[in-house]
């Protein structure tokens, strides 16, 4: 029987070995390089993509462990790149290198996928194991109560 996952809403069947880790799944055999490698122990969140909607770090999950589950990816967030989350580090000049920065959204989408409205501790708590090299977490705090305000317009 064939395995497989959905990705960004497409059927993708596991062609490899079990054990290998979904971010390389993705970049290697999708070319799906918006998720990126950073630490390559979970540790950094560079690689943070959704599976069933919550959080996970793609460098320490095995594809065996995701057979029938639903994975967004930075790529899948949103088709033209216009989520509020998106618009919003913009706005506030979030990236500097950048590098972290598709880890950091998706971080921030799953926490405003359950607290439409969080406070700044509670940001700071949800995004603590995403880490920036450039330092611009007070961008990021901003750049996400911002997207929460507008999604809550939206609502």
């Amino acid at each position: 029987m064939k395995q497989s996952m959905i990705i960004n809403g497409k059927a993708h069947e596991i062609t490899v070995d079990g054990d290998m880790p979904l971010l390389w799944f993705l970049r290697d055999n999708l070319e799906f390089t918006g998720t990126k490698f950073g630490c390559g122990s979970g540790l950094c969140g560079a690689c943070t993509v959704h599976v069933d909607g919550q959080a996970i770090r793609s460098c320490i999950t095995p594809v065996s462990t995701l057979v029938d589950k639903k994975i967004t990816t930075i790529e899948g967030l949103s088709e033209k790149g216009d989520h509020p989350l998106q618009k919003a580090w913009l706005n506030n000049n979030v990236p500097q290198c950048g590098y972290c920065q598709a880890g950091q959204i998706m971080n921030a989408a799953s926490l405003l996928a359950v607290n439409a409205a969080p406070t700044e501790a509670e940001i700071d708590t949800a995004m603590q194991g995403n880490i920036c090299r450039c330092g611009t977490y007070q961008r990021i705090k901003k750049a996400i109560v911002e997207a929460a305000d507008t999604l809550s317009k939206e609502v």
